[in-house]
C-alpha cells in the first residue's frame, strides 16, 4: 500500500430516479475522495465547508462508484476459496450416523498457500479441501486454530492462484462501502454482495462464556457458506472476514442487514502467530467453571452475583498449584470485577501467558486472595 493512501468516505444520500445503480447501490453514493492535498473535481460537485478550513469537494458520480466495485471485486475475487470438510459420523443408539460435510469460504493470505478462515467452519473435521474460483479443488490441512477469535489457518498442497491485499481495518469508519465475498450455502462460490461499515467496535455475546469484541457491524448481505470470506473495501483490500449473522432475537424480533465480521488487523496477528507457532497463545488458569449471574445466584443461593463457579481444577495447571478448589468463586481478576460487561474469559484474555494475577475468590462465604501465575493455553 502506498504512503498517500486514497480514503474513500461513502455517505448514503436517497436520490430519485437513478436507475442504473438500483441494483448495486441502494438510493446511491456520494463520494469524497482525498489525496494529499489534491482535490477532485466534476462537473456534478458541490463544495463542503470543513469548519473554517480549507474547502473540499463533493463528487457525485455514479459510473466511478460502480467502476470501484467491480474492479474491488475482481481484484479480490480470484484469492477466494470455498472451504468444504467432513465432520466424522457420531456412535449413537443406533449405531454410526453418516459423516456430515460443512462448507464456508476462506481467503489465500499467502503465496505459500496459507489460507485465512473461520474457527467454525473447520472446528471437528477430518478431511478439508478448498475449492477456487476457476472450480479446482485442491486438498487443505488445518495448521491452527483460534475458537475464541474464531480464526483457522489452512495451507494448501497445490498452486496460488492469487494472494489476497491486506488492508488497515484500524481506519475504517461508519457508512464506507464494503463488499462481501463468499459462497453462501456452498452451493454459490465467489458471491459479491455490497453494503456499508454500519458500526465498529461491537461485541457478540457467544453464549458460552465470552464475547467476541471489536467486531465490524456491515449491512452487506452475509448468508450461511459466507463465513471466513472476505469483506473488502473500494481499494480491493480485505478489511474483514465475515463470520456471523444475527437474524433473530431473544425478544423475537427478526433483524434484517446485521452481519458481523472480525477486524483483519485482529485476524492477521492471530494467523502470523498460527503459522509460525502451529497455535495461537491464550493465558490460561487451568479450571472448569460456570459462569455466574444474578439468576443462577439466586437460584442456587451462592454468595455472588457475578463470577465463575469452579467445577473442575485441573491437575498441575497454575489453578491447583495456586490452591484454588472445586466450589470456589472467582469475583475478580486484580481491581476487574466480573459482572455483565466483563466476562471471565474477556477479562483473562487481557493478560498473557507468564502474568501475575491476584484473584479475588469466595469460599465457603469468605472472600480470599489467591495470587496466581498465567500458563499457556494452544489450541492445535
Amino acid at each position: 500500500m502506498t504512503t498517500k493512501r486514497i480514503l474513500y468516505l461513502f455517505l448514503v444520500a436517497v436520490i430519485a430516479g437513478v436507475s442504473a445503480l438500483s441494483g448495486a447501490v441502494a438510493g446511491g453514493v456520494a463520494v469524497y475522495r482525498l489525496l494529499g492535498n489534491q482535490q477532485t473535481v466534476s462537473s456534478s460537485a458541490a463544495d463542503v465547508s470543513t469548519g473554517g478550513g480549507p474547502v473540499q469537494t463533493l463528487t457525485l458520480n455514479y459510473t466511478d462508484i460502480q467502476t470501484s466495485i467491480t474492479q474491488s471485486a475482481q481484484k479480490a475475487g480470484p484469492a477466494v476459496v470455498t472451504v468444504v470438510g467432513t465432520i466424522p459420523g457420531q456412535s449413537t443408539f443406533f449405531g454410526v450416523s453418516p459423516d456430515q460435510t460443512v462448507s464456508g469460504s476462506g481467503f489465500f493470505i499467502s503465496d505459500k498457500g496459507y489460507v485465512l478462515t473461520n474457527n467454525h467452519v473447520v472446528e471437528g473435521t477430518s478431511q478439508v479441501y478448498v475449492v477456487l474460483a476457476d472450480g479446482t479443488q485442491q486438498d487443505a490441512a488445518v495448521v491452527g486454530a483460534d475458537p475464541y477469535s474464531d480464526i483457522a489457518v489452512l495451507k494448501t498442497s497445490g498452486a496460488v492462484p492469487a494472494v489476497a491485499l491486506i488492508g488497515n481495518s484500524d481506519l475504517l469508519q461508519p457508512g464506507e462501502s464494503v463488499i462481501a465475498i463468499g459462497s453462501p450455502l456452498g452451493d454459490f462460490k465467489n458471491t459479491v454482495t455490497v453494503g456499508v461499515v454500519s458500526a465498529t467496535g461491537r461485541s457478540i455475546d457467544t453464549g458460552q462464556g465470552y464475547q467476541i469484541e471489536d467486531l465490524i457491524q456491515t449491512d452487506a448481505a452475509i448468508n450461511h457458506g459466507n463465513s471466513g470470506g472476505p469483506l473488502v473495501d473500494l481499494a480491493g483490500e480485505v478489511i474483514g472476514i465475515n463470520t456471523m449473522i444475527v437474524r433473530n432475537t431473544g425478544s423475537g424480533d427478526v433483524a434484517e442487514g446485521l452481519g458481523f465480521a472480525i477486524p483483519i488487523n485482529t485476524a492477521r496477528a492471530v494467523a502470523e502467530q498460527i503459522i509460525q507457532k502451529g497455535y495461537f497463545a491464550r493465558p490460561y488458569i487451568g479450571i472448569r467453571f460456570q459462569p455466574i449471574n444474578p439468576d443462577i445466584a439466586s437460584r442456587y443461593n451462592l454468595a455472588a452475583q457475578w463470577g465463575v463457579y469452579v467445577t473442575q481444577v485441573v491437575s498441575g495447571s497454575p489453578a491447583d498449584k495456586a490452591g484454588l478448589k472445586e466450589g470456589d468463586i472467582i469475583i475478580k481478576l486484580d481491581d476487574t470485577a466480573l459482572d455483565e460487561t466483563h466476562s471471565y474469559i474477556n477479562t483473562l484474555f487481557t493478560y498473557k501467558a507468564g502474568d501475575p494475577v491476584n484473584l479475588s475468590v469466595m469460599r465457603d462465604g469468605k472472600l480470599i486472595q489467591v495470587p496466581i501465575t498465567l500458563g499457556e493455553q494452544s489450541h492445535n
